[in-house]
């Protein structure tokens, strides 16, 4: 796959304990058809061609070379098949017996990883016939004669897709306060298997789950977990095939347990290698310190795209989740500014009401700043002032709100001031170019401040973080105040910030007026109206903001290039727009972004509120002359054919 993706199953076949022949050939045909899919990691459970559940039938000679015979056909049957397998067996070396991950790749046995802690509590009784991994690495001699290496510091690197490194661990070795897997992130490896046998009780999926998942969080790592399922045994255990693969904190697959169910998942390889370089703290251990590198080989397979991609990645997609992210947000938001009320000593805030939805997110802001300190709703100034194209909607939506709401309402019609400045400066008001529009915002921020100055309060400052990566925002306009508490607040998510006051205020006027306000497109409202209506919208001008939003998200928290975030939006706006669309606009974010830094090297303070910020003191240190030409050239390559 491109882009530094690679396709990865899970696979329990449904064994029959103790028949390493038929557990063989099963192997082999579900290691095929993951293979013909397009996966190129592919994991199977413990002990897997032989059964976990042979308990004293693991003295027997017979079976062990059962064993290795199957484990030779299955690698044999490999050949052609490029990627990476892991598949578990009983191996006898030295005169001990250990539980052994066989990798292998394209006919060739790779690397033997023994189990590393032996569990021999509650149903387990592993010690009674293996042996702990001994330290460091070794070789042993296969059958064929061949020299393979033997221990658990084992780096199974891929020549091919640089910064994909796989390790392996073994079930129990998780569950121990320090696995294995640690030294192995530690030391590289980007991706873990583990071959598992986890018996089920109540409860234990769970518990299961949150392990794999925060340990690839941890980690920062993909992790991949095979587990035994029907087939094992049932004289005291059940076993339900729980499969899950993780990526970085996050679960990609799971299977349905007790179903025998092979699940793919679509590793981000590019992700992880660059969340690690982010995290400086993140301290991979140059010095091999003993750990042997294996390398393989793996082309690019033509597999489909199975991940899911979220188009709204700032906006949890569960309503609870969302639900609670508004919250935190908003207080965030608050505690922001009364920290900075408190500070200042200040007597009032003052925010410019468009009857917009930024505005009115900072004017509910402002609201709960006041109601933490105490003081009275008077105390906010909002200020409407209505000029060439402002409509009745929005201006009787920005007064019903600040009455609603219990703030002070005050209005300044700016149409004279601004055609006296447009005579001041020789502008020809018929000429509705950027002069006409910013001589409207400059007017409306310098009443801002002033006003402020009258009440003893500050600007609130309303732009959102999409406008400014775009620099949809008047310089020492709109773009200027004394605290801004949307700064870091995507466009996408002020909607759900205010709908989710809407919902949870109790009070149906103020949840009426709130819900016609996000009726109402976006505009800036600074070019006269059509028979009433805005005639400025805003995304008509720029493009979606849900588009550029996502573009935002995956070039800020993820330092995607340009043409992985193309074909990561095509996944994601499938059927909503057209590929032309997707480039248009990601053409226009790219050439806006660096071109508008300028105006974002001097934003005013404001609360970050999550992973992605364009304050230069909150998260995005750029030069305001930085070139575009690389992102833009990458762009031009794309053939849409």
């Amino acid at each position: 796959m491109k882009y530094g993706f690679v396709k990865t199953a899970a696979v329990s076949p449904k064994i029959r304990v103790a028949d390493t022949e038929y557990n063989a050939q099963e192997t082999i045909r579900l290691m095929r058809e993951a293979w013909e899919k397009g996966a190129r990691i592919i994991v199977f459970p413990e002990l897997g061609i032989t059964g976990y559940t042979c308990s004293d039938l693991f003295r027997q000679d017979i079976l062990l070379e059962g064993a290795q015979k199957a484990l030779q056909e299955i690698v044999a049957a490999s050949k052609g098949m490029d990627g990476l397998f892991f598949a578990g067996l009983p191996l006898e070396i030295n005169g001990k017996l250990y539980n052994v991950a066989a990798a292998y790749s394209d006919g060739h046995l790779l690397g033997l990883v023994p189990k590393a802690y032996i569990p021999n509590y509650s149903e387990f009784y592993e010690a009674r016939h293996f042996t702990a991994a001994p330290v460091g690495c070794t070789s042993v001699t296969w059958q064929d004669g061949t020299t393979v290496p033997f221990g658990t510091d084992l780096l199974f690197t891929c020549k091919t897709m640089p910064g994909l490194k796989v390790a392996a661990e073994i079930c129990e070795d998780l569950w121990t306060p320090n696995p294995p897997s640690v030294c192995h992130a530690m030391h590289g490896a980007t991706v873990i298997v583990n071959l598992s046998a986890s018996d089920e009780v109540t409860g234990k999926d769970s518990y299961r789950r949150d392990l794999v998942k925060i340990q690839s969080g941890r980690l920062v790592c993909g992790y991949i977990y095979a587990s035994a399922g029907e087939g094992e045994s049932s004289t005291d255990l059940v076993f339900g095939g729980h499969h899950l693969i993780a990526e970085n904190g996050s679960v990609l697959a799971e299977s349905e347990r007790f179903t025998n169910e092979t699940i793919y998942g679509d590793l981000d390889i590019e992700r992880l290698v660059g969340e690690r370089r982010h995290y400086t703290t993140y301290d991979v251990t140059a010095d091999p310190d003993g750990y042997m590198e294996i390398t393989y080989e793996m082309k690019s397979a033509d597999a489909s795209f199975d991940r899911y991609v979220d188009k709204a990645p700032f906006v949890p997609g569960r309503k609870e989740e969302r639900e609670k992210r508004c919250e935190e947000i908003l207080a965030i938001q608050s505690m922001g500014l009364k920290k900075r009320m408190e500070h200042t000593h200040c007597k009032s805030v003052v925010i410019g009401i468009s009857g917009g939805l930024d505005s009115t997110l900072a004017l509910l802001v402002a609201a709960r700043a006041v109601d933490r300190l105490n003081l009275p709703r008077t105390c906010i100034t909002a200020v409407t002032m209505p000029c060439f194209g402002t409509t009745d909607r929005t201006y009787n939506n920005a007064c019903e709100l600040t009455r609603r709401l219990g703030a002070q309402l005050r209005e300044v019609d700016i149409k004279e001031a601004v055609s006296i400045h447009f005579r001041d400066i020789g502008h020809d008001s018929s000429v509705h170019d950027v002069t006409y529009e910013n001589s409207q915002a400059r007017e409306r921020t310098q009443i801002l401040m002033d006003v402020a100055n009258q009440t003893c309060g500050m600007v609130i400052g309303t732009g959102d973080m999409s406008e400014l990566a775009l620099g949809w925002a008047t310089y020492n306009g709109d773009h200027m105040s004394m605290y801004g508490v949307n700064v870091s607040v995507p466009k996408t998510l002020v909607r759900h910030l205010v709908r989710y006051y809407a919902d949870t205020c109790g009070d149906e006027e103020l949840s009426a007026i709130l819900l016609d306000i996000l009726d109402t497109p976006v505009s800036p409202e600074l070019l006269p109206p059509e028979n009433g209506t805005i005639s400025q919208k805003t995304e008509d001008l720029v493009g979606p903001y849900e588009l550029h939003d996502f573009y935002l998200y995956y070039m800020l928290r993820f330092g995607f290039a340009p043409d992985k975030i193309f074909y990561l939006a095509k996944q994601a706006f499938a059927g909503e727009y057209d590929d032309e669309i997707i480039l248009k606009w990601l053409k226009t974010f790219m050439r806006r972004f660096f071109a508008q830094q300028f105006k974002r090297s001097c934003l005013p303070d404001g609360p970050k509120v999550g992973t992605v910020a364009v304050s230069p003191r909150g998260d995005l240190r750029m030069p305001s002359d930085a070139c575009a030409k690389l992102w833009l050239d990458s762009l031009e390559k794309i053939n849409l054919s």
